[in-house]
C-alpha cells in the first residue's frame, strides 16, 4: 500500500516542532516527565527534611505519666481495650452510603431541568434509585436495620 504524500504547502505551514527530528520529538516529551519527577524528589525531601527537623528539635522525656492513656483530661479507668458492636459501624456505614448519595440528587434535579436531557437522565435516576433500593433492601434481609 503506499504512503500518503503531504502536500509541500502543508508541510511548510507546519511550525518547525512538527518537522523536528524524532529524537528531539522525543526528548521533549520526556522533559515534561523530569520535570514532574523534579517536584516530586523536592516533596518527598521536604516532608523529609520537616520530619527530620522535627525529630532533632523536640524534647525527648519520657515519664510514666507521659505515657498514660489521655482520655479527655480524666485519669484512665479500667484497661485500655474496649469492645464496640459491630452494628454502630453498620449504622454509621448506611448512613454514610445515603447521605452521598443523596447529594447526587441534586446535580441530576439540575441536569433533568436541561432540555434535551429529561428522559435519558430520568431513566438513569431510576437505575441509580434501584441500585440504592437493592443495597437497602438486602440490609434489611440481613437484619442489619433492626435496633437491638
Amino acid at each position: 500500500m503506499p504512503e500518503p504524500t503531504v502536500p509541500i504547502e502543508w508541510a511548510a505551514a507546519q511550525p518547525a516542532s512538527a518537522q523536528a527530528a524524532p529524537a528531539q520529538l522525543a526528548a521533549d516529551y520526556f522533559q515534561g516527565y523530569s520535570v514532574v519527577g523534579l517536584l516530586a524528589v523536592i516533596g518527598v525531601l521536604f516532608v523529609a527534611v520537616a520530619f527530620g527537623a522535627g525529630r532533632l528539635l523536640r524534647p525527648v522525656v519520657p515519664t510514666p505519666e507521659k505515657l498514660l492513656t489521655y482520655e479527655c483530661g480524666v485519669d484512665p479507668v479500667g484497661e485500655g481495650w474496649a469492645h464496640t458492636q459491630v452494628r454502630y459501624y453498620v449504622y454509621a456505614f448506611l448512613y454514610v452510603i445515603f447521605a452521598v448519595d443523596s447529594i447526587f440528587l441534586f446535580p441530576w434535579a439540575t441536569v433533568f431541568a436541561a432540555a434535551g436531557y429529561g428522559a435519558t437522565t430520568l431513566i438513569e435516576m431510576f437505575i441509580f434509585l434501584g441500585f440504592l433500593a437493592v443495597g437497602l433492601l438486602y440490609a434489611y434481609k440481613k437484619g442489619v436495620l433492626e435496633w437491638t
